[in-house]
């Protein structure tokens, strides 16, 4: 069974950190993009990060550039956002999802979405 299941959310302060993990079962990494998106209360889901890894390469949104920082550790599988200088606009259920031979991060194209883990980050 194809699983992905995120942990790391919490509460923070805002200048704060969390890292948030994706862990896969049922299949690996390889061949496909694995995305950060993140809806917050009454608004649409965004993308934040997305890794290719097809060739490692990475890309951020606007809102997240020099902040949080995608990363794997293949060993275990898993997908990592580090977070870091947390604004309380970043507050959103944060999701991570698969892409089988993506080359970008689209939502609608996703074929595995994780169940999400809820981020607040207080001023």
């Amino acid at each position: 069974e194809v699983q992905l299941v995120e942990s790391g959310g919490g509460l923070v302060q805002a200048g704060g950190s969390l890292r948030l993990s994706c862990a896969a079962s049922g299949f690996t990494f390889d061949d496909y993009a694995i995305g950060w998106f993140r809806q917050a209360p009454g608004k649409e889901r965004e993308g934040v990060s997305c890794l290719l890894f097809s060739d490692g390469i990475t890309h951020y949104d606007d809102s997240v550039k020099g902040r949080f920082t995608i990363s794997t550790d293949n060993a275990k599988n898993t997908v990592y956002l580090q977070m870091n200088s947390l604004k309380p606009e970043d507050t959103a259920i944060y999701y991570c999802a698969a892409h089988w031979a993506g080359a970008s991060c689209v939502a609608t194209m996703m074929d595995y979405w994780g169940q999400g883990t809820e981020v607040t980050v207080s001023s």
